[in-house]
């Protein structure tokens, strides 16, 4: 399934970090930055987390909520958001069913391999629940700043 704007966003209903469960429906009326990343403590999404980090102040003032989604366990998401003191909430989902309804699991390449895997893709998901803008080709050190960029012609 490959989500548009205006597309209505499906709901979840996952574990945090700290086991703490969170809807799509506890933010209505807010912003949503939903970011999915293949995997905790790897060079290119380690980038993206800090870059979100280093700019989360931005996404404060923006009414934003930023939702970072892997396959990783809570324990493992519990020891990302430590290490780089992450300010925002990782949730796990283990069986890949929030991924798959939001298009960011499926047919991978990579030297001549295929497999299935995560892709590094964001979703801005409007007050309302709908999807303002998809980010598909999502580069870690600047997402951040792209977002935020969104937002303020938004706002």
């Amino acid at each position: 399934m490959k989500l548009k704007i205006n597309d209505k966003a499906p709901e979840f209903d996952l574990p945090d970090q700290d086991g703490k469960m969170h809807k799509l429906s506890d933010y209505k009326g807010k912003y949503i930055l939903l970011y999915f990343y293949p995997k905790d403590d790897t060079p290119g999404c380690t980038k993206e987390a800090c870059a979100i980090r280093d700019s989360y102040e931005g996404f404060g003032k923006m009414k934003t909520v930023v939702l970072g989604i892997s396959a990783d366990s809570i324990v493992r998401h519990k020891k990302f958001a430590n290490k780089y003191k992450l300010p925002f909430t990782l949730l796990s989902d283990e069986t890949k069913q929030v991924m798959k309804d939001y298009g960011a699991y499926g047919k991978k390449k990579f030297m001549g391999r295929e497999y299935n895997g995560i892709f590094r893709i964001s979703f801005l998901i409007n007050p309302k629940g709908y999807i303002e803008k998809v980010y598909e080709k999502v580069k870690p050190p600047e997402h951040a700043g792209e977002v935020l960029t969104d937002l303020n012609t938004l706002n």
